[in-house]
């Protein structure tokens, strides 16, 4: 499976989150996509694109519906399309690609985006099997979870089945929240990045040295096994998270998450290893939501905050700079936020600060297909 495309990324649509342009139906139309490691539908805005039956286009009988931690949801009907993500010679085609046409949606739920790329496992992605055309019936969310549940072929799992790519895919990013006072932020080159699909390791101009490796503990989410957390040279912090009920693991790596989303208990550890002075900043934007005086941080004195998980051979050490759990010059030229929230007992969701220092690869194939998560220190 040679395949292999390059896209460019951007995190200004969706305020942090990246999305990239993917092409979809008979006239190839564009549409700018959330890129979500923590969820495994792809479902579009209804309002942006409808199916195109004459093109060739098919609607079915299944409907999705699902919803996000944030609370945004959508319902949609699955259609059969054309996806193209690429451009050129360097481009993936899949045919008869999973596609579900959300017509119901939150407000919170694509904002300036066109819909959702979700690039997780199988289990992620249930559709429902319903009595008549999803499309034209247009079935309420709860008309949808009577229907008859069952697994649903996400994309990145289709390119591998049908011998187009490799169930793979690589990120480049540099920012978890929108960076501003460069000009326009949609030209500035901290709002950008890359995606490769169906590849990674072999994007030697975007990585230098060895991969780390952490190990995937189950197909479902990146699940992840979260060992302990070091801040600077205090002594390490002992995650001890069960993960919540349902829940394979006590973390996920979630490109869709835009901060480091940590159990009330271990939020608190983690801040009471920071001097005085530097817990009160940290309390001001995580408790308080409010922004901080980037003149007040003085970077260069804060520590790094290494997290520590199981490996496939041994533990894996991924530092996150004061740089990247603190995001300078957003919203307001001067102005920071913490990349770090206050999430659910037993469980990190460990979001783009932990990706925005290294070249990470989610490979759905390692380890009989359970994955894992590769990271290298960026070119």
């Amino acid at each position: 499976m040679a395949n292999i495309a390059r896209i460019a990324i951007t995190n200004v649509f969706m305020g942090g989150d990246y999305t990239g342009v993917i092409q979809v139906g008979p006239g190839q139309k564009p549409l700018n996509v959330i890129l979500d490691t923590g969820s495994s539908a792809l479902a579009l805005d209804g309002q942006k694109y409808q199916p195109n039956l004459d093109g060739g286009d098919t609607t079915t009988h299944l409907a999705q519906t699902d919803a996000y931690g944030d609370g945004s949801n959508w319902t949609g009907a699955v259609i059969k399309s054309t996806v193209r993500i690429g451009t050129g010679a360097a481009s993936i085609s899949l045919p008869n690609a999973n596609v579900a046409v959300a017509y119901a949606r939150s407000d919170n739920m694509f904002r300036q985006a066109d819909g959702i790329l979700g690039l997780a496992y199988a289990p992620l992605d249930d559709a429902f099997s319903m009595p008549d055309d999803t499309w034209q019936a247009q079935y309420s969310s709860n008309d949808v979870r009577t229907g008859q549940p069952g697994p649903l072929v996400p994309y990145l799992t289709q390119l591998e089945d049908v011998g187009v790519a490799s169930d793979k895919i690589a990120f480049l990013t540099h920012r978890s929240f929108i960076h501003v006072g460069a000009g326009d932020p949609a030209s500035d080159p901290l709002n950008q990045g890359v995606m490769i699909v169906g590849g990674g390791e072999e994007a030697t101009d975007l990585y230098t040295g060895a991969f780390q490796t952490v190990k995937v503990l189950s197909d479902d989410w990146y699940s992840t096994n979260l060992k302990s957390i070091i801040v600077g040279g205090a002594d390490p912090i002992a995650a001890r998270l069960q993960g919540p009920k349902g829940m394979p693991s006590n973390s996920i790596i979630d490109s869709g998450t835009n901060s480091l989303n940590l159990s009330p208990q271990l939020l608190n550890a983690v801040i009471s290893k920071f001097s005085a002075p530097q817990r009160a900043l940290l309390q001001q934007s995580i408790t308080s939501g409010n922004l901080v005086d980037a003149g007040a941080l003085d970077l260069a004195s804060w520590p790094t905050i290494t997290f520590v998980l199981q490996g496939e051979t041994a533990d894996v050490s991924l530092n996150v700079a004061p740089t990247d759990y603190w995001q300078v010059d957003t919203q307001n030229v001067g102005a920071a936020a913490a990349a770090i929230t206050q999430g659910q007992a037993g469980q990190a969701i460990l979001g783009l600060p932990i990706m925005n220092g290294y070249f990470v690869v989610f490979d759905g194939e390692a380890d009989g297909g359970k994955g894992a998560v590769m990271f290298a220190a960026k070119a």
